[in-house]
C-alpha cells in the first residue's frame, strides 16, 4: 500500500513539472497564431483567427532581412557535419581510452572529464582570440575562407566543446563489451580499424544514438557559439541567429519572433520524440554494464 501511495506521489510530481515545462512551449505556439498588438495586449488569449499563422509563416520565410531558409540550410549542415564527426572521434577516442590499460590513458580520461564543468564563459574570449590568430597565422583574415565566419571554424569548435561529453558516454558503454569479441577478429585477421568498424562500432547503436541526440540539440539550439564565430550579419548564419534578427532596439516583431521560435522547434521536437528511447536505452545500458 505504501509503494502504492508512493507510486501515485511521484506520478503526481511529474505530471506537475511536464505542465511547468510545457508552459513555455503553449505560449509560444498560442501566440505565434496572433498578430503583434494582440500578442502585447493580452498574451494568454486564444488566437482569434488560426490562419494568422500561415501569413506569420509566410512573412518569416520571405523576409529578406533575417534569410530563414539560408539559415534553415546553414543549421542543418553545421548540426550534421559536428554530429557525426563528433561521433567519430569520439566512438574512437573512447575505444583506445578503454583497451589501453595505462595511467597516461586514466589520465587524459580524467581530463575529458573535469573539462565537461569548465563554464564556456571561461573561454569564449581566448577561442575568439586564438581563431583571429590562426586565421593571421595562414592569411584567411581578409579571404571568404575565414575561420571565424565560415563554416569550418564552428564546426571545429563543436567538436572540441562536444567531445567531453561523447567520450564519456562512449566510454562507460564500451567497457560492457566484452574483449573476447575484439580478440576473437584479430585472430581472424582483422586490423586494428577493421575490428572497431566492423565489431565495436556496431554494437555502439544505442549510445550513439544518444550521443547524436544530445549534440544534435544542443547545436541546434545554441545561440552564443555562432554569434561569437558567424556574427549576427554574415552569410552563414543559424537559425537562433535568424530569430534574433526580429528583434530590433526599437521594435520587437513578436508574431515573428514566435513564430519563427515555433518553426525553429519543431523539427527538433520532432526528432527528439521519434529518439526518445534510444536515448534512455543507451544512457541505462551504458551505466548499468559499465
Amino acid at each position: 500500500m505504501k509503494k502504492k501511495n508512493h507510486a501515485s506521489i511521484l506520478e503526481v510530481i511529474a505530471i506537475i513539472v511536464f505542465l511547468i515545462y510545457m508552459i513555455p512551449f503553449a505560449i509560444v505556439m498560442i501566440n505565434s497564431s496572433k498578430p503583434s498588438l494582440k500578442i502585447i495586449m493580452d498574451p494568454l488569449s486564444l488566437p482569434e483567427n488560426p490562419l494568422q499563422l500561415i501569413a506569420n509563416i509566410k512573412t518569416v520565410i520571405e523576409s529578406p532581412n533575417v534569410r530563414y531558409v539560408s539559415s534553415f540550410i546553414s543549421t542543418i549542415i553545421i548540426t550534421v557535419v559536428s554530429v557525426g564527426l563528433l561521433v567519430l572521434i569520439a566512438s574512437m577516442g573512447a575505444w583506445v581510452l578503454v583497451r589501453t590499460k595505462t595511467v597516461l590513458s586514466n589520465v587524459i580520461f580524467m581530463i575529458f572529464v573535469a573539462a565537461m564543468v569548465i563554464p564556456f564563459q571561461v573561454v569564449m574570449f581566448p577561442l575568439i582570440s586564438w581563431f583571429h590568430l590562426i586565421e593571421v597565422k595562414l592569411g584567411l583574415l581578409h579571404t571568404p575562407f575565414r575561420l571565424l565566419q565560415n563554416y569550418p571554424g564552428i564546426i571545429f569548435a563543436y567538436m572540441g566543446f562536444g567531445s567531453s561529453l561523447s567520450i564519456f558516454l562512449f566510454h562507460g558503454f564500451i567497457k560492457s563489451i566484452p574483449l573476447e569479441l575484439e580478440e576473437a577478429a584479430t585472430i581472424d585477421g582483422c586490423s586494428r580499424p577493421a575490428t572497431f568498424f566492423r565489431i565495436v562500432f556496431p554494437i555502439l547503436t544505442p549510445i550513439t544514438v544518444t550521443v547524436m541526440i544530445l549534440n544534435g540539440i544542443w547545436i541546434w539550439n545554441d545561440y552564443l557559439l555562432p554569434l561569437l564565430l558567424l556574427g549576427s550579419g554574415n552569410a552563414v548564419q543559424t537559425l537562433p541567429l535568424a530569430v534574433a534578427s526580429f528583434v530590433g532596439s526599437f521594435v520587437k516583431k513578436w508574431d515573428l519572433i514566435l513564430t519563427a521560435t515555433m518553426m525553429t522547434m519543431l523539427p527538433i521536437i520532432i526528432v527528439f520524440l521519434i529518439l526518445q528511447k534510444h536515448i534512455i536505452k543507451g544512457m541505462v545500458e551504458g551505466s548499468v554494464k559499465g
